[in-house]
């Protein structure tokens, strides 16, 4: 067996004791769900490209009780944090695996898709409202930084992402942070965004114990060195509160 093909069995392997010792473990409040840890996985592995363990993890989500559209909803929302490419490609992955199962006579859940919109209110202001609740405090003060450097892509964060995106039913906020931080934890290289949305997750509730699991299912998906680099983020964050 060569070293590329010995990674892949050992990725496997990792993903596959984390799935049976998620199956054995009672959910509280103050742990994830099986679903939540599913979708870290699946978010993580389509971000770094890898399709043949994300097939495992699909497979995974499916039995856990994901509906194949809020899995549909993962990938799409991850795009906005790692681009087209990957999205595509996990989506791709997505109906290989559907195929399967059908080929199986296994029938999944199609799930509810996104309901309409009805609030009148402009993208901006809509997506503006959405971060004020995610962060938990106004956003009345001049634009600084990157957004005072660059005003569209802060447009563009305000409509498209916080509006078009999160304003989409499908999955919670809580659960399409998990997406995103699986996804800025899994391509590595982005700490002050991550900080950004680790706090915004306990601001929606999650807890600390719930956030160290998370690592728990990166390390065991993606790896030790993503997990460990998230784990300064996530201390350095716990020590400020």
């Amino acid at each position: 067996m060569n070293f590329s093909n010995l990674l892949k069995a050992v990725i496997a392997f990792s993903f596959l004791s984390f799935q049976l010792n998620a199956q054995n473990e009672t959910t509280t409040g103050s742990q994830l769900s099986l679903k939540q840890k599913n979708i870290v996985a699946i978010a993580a592995l389509t971000a770094q490209g890898e399709l043949q363990t994300l097939k495992s993890a699909l497979n995974a989500g499916l039995q856990a009780g994901l509906t194949i559209n809020e899995i549909k909803e993962i990938m799409v929302h991850l795009y906005a944090y790692c681009g087209f490419p990957r999205s595509i490609r996990g989506l791709q992955t997505l109906m290989e695996v559907l195929d399967e199962r059908k080929a199986k006579e296994i029938e999944d859940e199609l799930g509810a898709d996104a309901s309409p919109i009805s609030d009148e209110r402009s993208k901006y202001d809509r997506g503006k409202a959405n971060l004020e609740e995610l962060i938990g405090r106004p956003l009345n003060g001049p634009q600084t930084g990157y957004a005072a450097f660059a005003p569209t892509i802060e447009v563009f964060l305000k409509e498209h992402l916080f509006a078009d995106i999160f304003d989409r039913n499908v999955l919670t906020f809580a659960d399409r942070e998990l997406v995103t931080i699986s996804v800025i934890s899994a391509i590595g290289g982005a700490e002050p965004m991550l900080k950004s949305h680790l706090a915004i997750c306990l601001n929606l509730g999650l807890s600390p114990q719930q956030l160290n699991e998370f690592l728990s299912v990166i390390k065991s998906t993606v790896g030790k060195k993503e997990a460990k680099a998230a784990q300064v983020v996530l201390n350095e964050i716990l020590r400020s509160r």
